[in-house]
């Protein structure tokens, strides 16, 4: 029985990668095709994730509340439902998710595409304060040809917005032939008791990972950055023999701006943390979260209600959650130094073209090694689009892309190196940058340094963090990404 629960979990774990496979290698917007914006995972009848592909953490861990809204509408088994609603299964407008049927439960795919209808091409406006400004508004609905066609209609570039939404839809169908070919191999009952197994096995194996730990009440804090001020997020993690909760309680009030995020989010983030200090081997399911509890304040920066603009919560407030999540457990065991701890959301449109791209950076050293350079960090998880597709498909130049030597910080162990990407536009556009760490350096650990704060510039002048301006030909956009924190004193001896 052992091994066969471990050829059907490795069965279940290949249609969620090949869903991923088919989804990306049929997609029209660079996003999806070339950075691999997307998530693919596979849930039971009860709405428990069993499998997933290892796509983007902010998406995955999020996407079981997506389960639970279609649930609710008691789909039928020929029904596929679109939504992207953060208040009801979603995470920020941009992330369009299908869901539907199959033999054992549901199949889900989750996106990120280059334009939802917001005021701002790119649907991720730095300005927003209102979810309605940030784009079209998807409850869960079931989707067919004149709903697809009415939705895209309301965004810029419809055949794109088309394309990709039926190469997910090409990826939930392949899950549910898949899923039906593996219980006509194996027995519906058996891939149903296997998936119930899986689930078990990936909570058992987290919970004596819990109580490997040291019991107790561990508290930390950062902030994120606006014009006006800072925004401070407070986790007090606690942990009680097998269990670990994690309270946001005292974290900032609902911002006015589009740094919000909804519960999902931060329980996405939150159990990112855990899965990598725990047991990063156990099987992904949701099993291994079953054991972790999150609070949040209702109306806070974590847990927003309507309308609150969600744009940047997603990606910037998520990465934020990481870093106090991973700050307080430090208290309980070693820890790596502060990453990048930001998505640097660049957003490039008019009319006539949308682009999106985030932008690797810095990640903190470790103990034992020094931090990676030029990488997506924490929630993030995709590929960075080649120059070669990006100059192909829009009006934009890539005049450098370049590691930013020495913006790590130093230690026993160095951080990473963020990236200097410069973009020249070639026709009029509009820019908006979405970033964090511009004023608070991703901090070292154990008398390592700070590495670098990032830095956003416009023709050889500074922009801020966040900021949406008007773009003419010849324009050169410049970020400079944060580097990772250096781990213990420089000049020591790495132990």
């Amino acid at each position: 029985m052992k091994i066969e629960l471990q050829v059907i979990g490795s069965s279940l774990r290949s249609i969620a990668e090949e869903m991923g496979a088919v989804l990306i290698r049929s997609a029209f917007s660079a996003n999806i095709k070339e950075r691999r914006d997307c998530s693919t995972a596979l849930f039971d009848e009860r709405g428990r994730m069993i499998a997933q592909a290892e796509h983007i953490p902010v998406h995955l861990g999020a996407l079981p509340d997506a389960i639970a809204a279609v649930r609710a509408h008691d789909p039928a088994p020929e029904d596929v439902f679109i939504l992207n609603d953060p208040y009801a299964g979603g995470t920020h407008l941009p992330d369009i998710t299908l869901v539907s049927r199959t033999a054992v439960g549901f199949a889900a795919t989750r996106a990120h595409h280059a334009d939802v209808g917001a005021a701002e091409p790119g649907s991720l406006p730095a300005g927003s304060r209102r979810l309605d400004e940030e784009g079209v508004v998807i409850p869960p609905t079931r989707l067919d040809e004149a709903t697809l066609e009415e939705l895209t209609a309301r965004m810029r570039n419809p055949g794109e917005r088309r394309g990709d939404l039926r190469a997910q839809l090409g990826a939930n169908r392949l899950a549910s032939r898949r899923l039906e070919e593996l219980c006509a191999r194996r027995g519906r009952e058996l891939v149903v008791a296997a998936m119930d197994e899986l689930h078990d096995y990936a909570e058992r194996r987290v919970r004596a990972a819990i109580a490997a730990l040291p019991d107790g009440r561990f508290e930390a804090s950062d902030v994120l950055e606006t014009e006006e001020g800072d925004l401070e997020v407070r986790a007090a993690v606690t942990i009680d023999g097998d269990e670990l909760e994690i309270d946001f309680a005292g974290t900032a009030p609902q911002h006015e701006g589009n740094l919000n995020c909804p519960l999902a989010v931060t329980r996405s983030a939150s159990y990112f943390v855990i899965r990598c200090l725990t047991d990063p081997d156990a099987p992904a399911s949701g099993g291994a979260f079953a054991p972790v509890t999150v609070r949040a304040p209702e109306d806070s920066l974590v847990n927003a209600r309507p309308p609150a603009a969600v744009a940047a919560g997603n990606v910037e407030t998520s990465s934020r959650i990481a870093d106090v999540v991973f700050l307080a457990l430090g208290g309980a065991i070693d820890v790596p130094a502060q990453g990048q701890g930001t998505m640097n959301n660049v957003t490039l449109g008019s009319d006539g073209f949308t682009y999106y791209e985030t932008i690797g950076g810095g990640q903190g050293a470790c103990p034992d090694a020094d931090g990676p350079s030029a990488v997506h960090v924490a929630m993030s998880n995709t590929l960075s689009t080649p120059t070669e597709a990006l100059e192909l498909a829009y009006p934009i130049r890539v005049e450098r892309n370049a590691l930013r030597l020495g913006s790590g910080g130093a230690g026993t162990h160095r951080g990473g190196d963020g990236v200097v990407r410069e973009l020249r536009v070639l026709e009029p556009c509009r820019l908006s940058i979405v970033s964090e760490r511009r004023r608070h350096a991703p901090q070292g650990r154990n008398g390592g340094a700070p590495g670098a704060p990032g830095r956003n510039l416009l023709n050889g002048q500074a922009l801020p963090a966040k900021v949406t301006r008007a773009l003419e030909p010849g324009d050169v956009v410049r970020i400079e990404t944060p580097g990772g924190g250096g781990y213990g004193s420089p000049g020591l001896p790495a132990s």
